[in-house]
């Protein structure tokens, strides 16, 4: 079984690199990747991402992903 954060689905769904919404937001592929495995972030990187992708996912799925995780088989 496979978890995966809102922010991690949000990026693949619109087809978005790493590196790209790490251009878009000002951060390093390390901490968005991070943030993507459920490391806690800040409320203003939460904004910027939340703006980043539209507000297709808001800024609370993106504090709290332990809250929205999705589980898929393998």
């Amino acid at each position: 079984m496979v978890q995966t954060s809102p922010l991690r689905n949000i990026r693949k769904a619109n087809g978005f690199s790493l590196q790209h919404v790490c251009r878009g937001v000002g951060v390093d592929n390390g901490h968005l990747s991070r943030i993507e495995r459920g490391e806690k972030t800040s409320p203003d990187l939460a904004e910027k991402l939340s703006s980043f992708f539209n507000k297709e996912i808001s800024e609370i799925e993106i504090l709290y992903p332990e809250r929205y995780i999705t589980v898929t088989q393998q």
